[in-house]
């Protein structure tokens, strides 16, 4: 593993008695508080020639010395997978996700995914915590589609993740949810919590759940169906099929909140088909702003809704209006 040129810092008056990481991640902003501790506890960096420990104590006139090693090859392999790329700099890099892709490999998805995709098109990585792959500061599931930013460098994971955190970051969600919504907008503000029988799925749960908020409008109303602009505030696993789910307008083809009995309601036979045909949530990321980690200017980017779900929507609509002509 190659190093980068080592350093040398001499402690001033203003940095006294701070610890060695927070001293350091100041120093280094790319580099992460955490990201220092490892290194410290690696043995690469030194106060007056000797190995601290990450919480020691800094001094007047001590000389810190240290090298950070070059960021890794991982194991990942970038493939050649389609991407749709919104926008991308030296720093970050926004997609436009298509659907029914995982973000990232895991269990069951050991490759095909967004960042072996990322890892193939990207060819200006400078490395996340040691090792050259994309920053993921925040997924979508694999059915939902949309709008997504990824990191190039460690301190722009950082203060992407922190405004995400914060709840600074802007997000508009179009959902197909099945049922007519009685109100013309509105807020689910219910705590998520995993589900202790089922744990691919989260349930609202009054004791041990996080907070969840969800800000919602109508955007058209069908016969059997509402569109709907969802504005999550925070950011659960699964938190916009979660919370539409328990109100009784579950996501139009959800695999995990979305009962049998919701289809069997359906009579009209050209949406059944159309339903059936539909092989994802009908959930699309359509808008997602937020501010820059380096210039620090609001950005904001769009995705329209995809060929699929256009096309369910479509049908819908027609089917709907050509009842309204009968009635």
């Amino acid at each position: 593993m190659g190093l980068k040129k080592p350093f040398e810092i001499k402690v001033e008056p203003e940095d006294n008695g701070k610890r060695i990481d927070t001293f350091l991640a100041e120093k280094f902003s790319e580099i992460s508080r955490s990201r220092w501790k490892t290194l410290i506890e690696e043995k690469n960096i030194l106060i007056n020639n000797i190995i601290p420990k990450p919480s020691q104590k800094i001094h007047v006139g001590d000389i810190i010395t240290g090298s950070i090693p070059e960021p890794s090859e991982i194991e990942l392999i970038a493939e050649p997978i389609p991407l749709k790329i919104i926008y991308e700099d030296e720093y970050i890099i926004v997609i436009d996700k298509a659907p029914n892709i995982v973000v990232h490999p895991g269990a069951g998805n050991p490759s095909g995914t967004i960042v072996n995709a990322l890892l193939y098109h990207v060819k200006n990585l400078k490395g996340i915590g040691g090792e050259l792959r994309p920053g993921v500061v925040h997924r979508l599931d694999k059915g939902t589609s949309g709008v997504m930013v990824f990191a190039k460098d460690e301190k722009s994971l950082n203060h992407l993740s922190y405004q995400f955190k914060t709840h600074q970051v802007k997000k508009e969600y179009i959902a197909l949810i099945f049922g007519k919504m009685e109100e013309e907008y509105g807020t689910i503000n219910l705590p998520i919590g995993r589900d202790p029988i089922n744990r691919k799925r989260m349930k609202i749960r009054e004791e041990g759940g996080r907070e969840a908020i969800t800000n919602w409008i109508v955007e058209e109303l069908f016969k059997e169906f509402s569109l709907v602009k969802a504005m999550p505030i925070t950011g659960r696993t699964h938190q916009i099929r979660t919370h539409f789910s328990y109100i009784g307008h579950p996501v139009v083809g959800d695999p995990l909140y979305s009962s049998k009995t919701k289809f069997k309601q359906i009579k009209n036979l050209a949406v059944q088909k159309a339903l059936k045909e539909f092989k994802r949530q009908a959930l699309h990321a359509q808008k997602l702003g937020f501010t820059h980690p380096i210039t620090n200017s609001f950005l904001e980017f769009f995705s329209p809704i995809p060929e699929d779900m256009n096309r369910l929507i479509s049908i819908i609509r027609m089917e709907s209006e050509k009842n309204d002509k009968k009635s």
